[in-house]
């Protein structure tokens, strides 16, 4: 049951990797948050969440947007991309990525675009066939049986840490900008419509403060080398440099972007048609 409009709080998912911590951070240590209620969890987690209506709003996968388009609407200016390498969203595998044509390739849980993704590459980009499988299991067990696992978020940079050496590692977002020349929108900040419409004035004030949040965000990145504890896993310069790679953005060229990977996941039977864009307008 939602509270009554007077103090009813827009419930908004957070997931913690690293990507999004200097978004959250700004919204959260420079911005009044009383009216936000922060859900936290994984990416896939948080889709179900919000698709159920356990959330209202949230950085969504794109995937999940495309499937139920007509539940959401999405907040304009905003996204989760990378410009040319992703470093967090990685292809770790026993032999170099021309050899995996007809291997198994294990998927994590955490993220479907990213899945998604991965499949577009191997199928349409290097006209591979594979069996994809999603795995529970770490990098190390899961290599026991599969020739490759996809890894997101801080499990990849972690695991990048300690096996560039060891296995093949590739950048999904290197591969999407080789093969397109474009950014690849991991997620989208993603409202449901029901919200949008019974809460124009409060989606209102989420749009503000999002903008407010994304300009802050870059200025506090060397304020979060000694916050989180990400720095011990890449170091404060490349903690840095990682921060400085990721785009906040939903400009012509991610739209593009978002139009193409919807087009491909639809050619390769991953969504049903490609879906419409429905941006947030106050209504």
């Amino acid at each position: 049951m939602r509270s009554c409009e007077g103090d009813m709080k827009l419930r908004i998912g957070e997931f913690g990797y690293v990507d999004c911590c200097p978004f959250f951070s700004a919204l959260k240590d420079y911005l009044d948050c009383t009216g936000y209620q922060f859900v936290q969890g994984i990416p896939a987690e948080l889709n179900n969440k919000l698709r159920t209506g356990k959330i209202d709003a949230s950085p969504l996968s794109s995937i999940e947007y495309a499937k139920s388009p007509q539940k959401y609407v999405i907040l304009p200016e905003f996204s989760l991309s990378s410009v040319y390498a992703a470093k967090s969203v990685l292809l770790f595998s026993r032999m170099p990525i021309f050899s995996l044509d007809g291997q198994r390739v294990a998927l994590s849980k955490e993220s479907d675009t990213s899945a998604t993704l991965l499949q577009i590459i191997l199928k349409r980009f290097y006209g591979f066939h594979n069996t994809f499988i999603r795995s529970h299991h770490s990098l190390k067990e899961t290599l026991e049986s599969f020739h490759a696992m996809l890894l997101v978020g801080d499990a990849a940079l972690k695991e990048a840490a300690e096996c560039r050496n060891i296995l093949y590692v590739y950048d999904l977002g290197t591969i999407w900008y080789k093969f397109t020349s474009l950014p690849f929108v991991f997620a989208l900040w993603i409202l449901r419509k029901e919200v949008a419409e019974k809460y124009p004035h409060e989606v209102a004030g989420l749009v503000s403060a999002l903008h407010s949040a994304k300009t802050i965000a870059s200025g506090v990145l060397e304020s979060l080398t000694d916050k989180w504890d990400y720095t011990e896993l890449m170091g404060n310069d490349q903690f840095m440099d990682y921060g400085h790679g990721i785009s906040y953005d939903l400009s012509s060229l991610h739209i593009e972007s978002l139009k193409l990977f919807y087009s491909y996941a639809a050619e390769i039977g991953k969504l049903s048609r490609e879906p419409e864009l429905n941006i947030y307008r106050q209504f």
